[in-house]
């Protein structure tokens, strides 16, 4: 969504329970899910544990999927998700997206904006869950360093990129809340399942 901003700071979350299920899951759960992978080439280098995704095939009708990362993720990560939502929005929207993103080291997600017209509706809300003074979020032009527990809204409409130049993975907590405002505009209504 367009904030007129790069970067809105939401705040501090506590996040240790989600950071302990993230930093002990084996590798195995980030491989779970390719969904992010293989619908959008800038995500090639990155692992997830998707929660819930939509498929935006049919837009504006879009239907909203648990994935294999919500009996992962969502008994730690609702709470936090509400208390941002609750903290920072207007009630009544839906969360269409909620994954964590892990950015291997060394690697780059390239320069790019979400096209797509699901993400001109959504706030995008990053939750960093583990960093290293290495990684460098490029909005617009300009590099951002995000801090573990500290919630952020991005401007999505503006060109992004990461980069990890350090030794140690980048992990994200993404989800992306739909205002009521913003559904009622869709011609459409989202199933859930």
């Amino acid at each position: 969504m367009n904030i007129n901003t790069p970067v809105r700071e939401l705040g501090h979350v506590d996040i240790d329970p989600l950071r302990e299920v993230l930093l002990n899951k084996k590798q195995s759960a980030w491989d779970l899910t390719t969904i992010r992978q293989e619908e959008f080439e800038v995500h090639k280098a990155t692992k997830s544990i998707v929660m819930i995704f939509a498929d935006i095939e049919q837009w504006p009708t879009i239907e909203i999927r648990k994935e294999t990362g919500w009996n992962i993720l969502a008994k730690v990560a609702l709470p936090i998700m509400n208390e941002i939502i609750k903290s920072n929005y207007n009630p009544g929207g839906t969360v269409i997206r909620a994954m964590a993103a892990k950015l291997l080291p060394g690697e780059n997600i390239a320069s790019h904006w979400d096209s797509h017209p699901s993400f001109r509706c959504g706030h995008r809300i990053h939750l960093p869950i583990k960093t290293n003074s290495r990684v460098r979020f490029n909005i617009d032009g300009f590099p951002y360093q995000f801090d573990v527990g500290e919630a952020y809204e991005l401007n999505n409409q503006k060109t992004h990129s990461v980069i990890n130049k350090g030794a140690e993975e980048r992990i994200h907590f993404i989800f992306d809340y739909v205002p009521l405002s913003e559904l009622e505009k869709l011609p459409a209504i989202l199933e859930q399942n």
